[in-house]
């Protein structure tokens, strides 16, 4: 759990210090070259959508994860926009709030079909 633990950390700490750095340098219209590259049908393109797919999943475990409450709706919002970002900072939350039972950090502590 520790290793993840401190993955989850690296790896958010990098993405933030990466995140910031382009911003500074290309602006925040990541929407428009994101969607432009996936209809130029080239190599980006392919890797964004591949990546969506990542980021749909990430924001409907969210929503599953939490029975699709209002609250689990927008975290799914949040996963699905802010990926890895939220995603990092989510399961390191929930690793330490289920004491690092990696089931209940999965499927949630109170999932009736768990």
């Amino acid at each position: 759990m520790a290793l993840f633990r401190l993955f989850l950390v690296i790896f958010f700490a990098i993405l933030a210090i990466y995140t910031a750095i382009v911003i500074a340098h290309h602006g925040t219209g990541l929407l428009a070259v994101f969607f432009r590259d996936i209809a130029a049908m080239a190599w980006p393109g392919q890797f964004n959508f591949d990546f969506m797919g990542f980021l749909m999943l990430s924001a409907l475990w969210t929503a599953w994860r939490n029975n699709f409450s209002a609250g689990g709706l927008a975290l799914a919002v949040l996963a699905g926009s802010l990926g890895m970002l939220f995603l990092a900072a989510y399961l390191l939350l929930l690793s330490f709030r289920e004491k690092g039972n990696m089931r209940a950090v999965l499927l949630g502590a109170r999932r009736p079909d768990a």
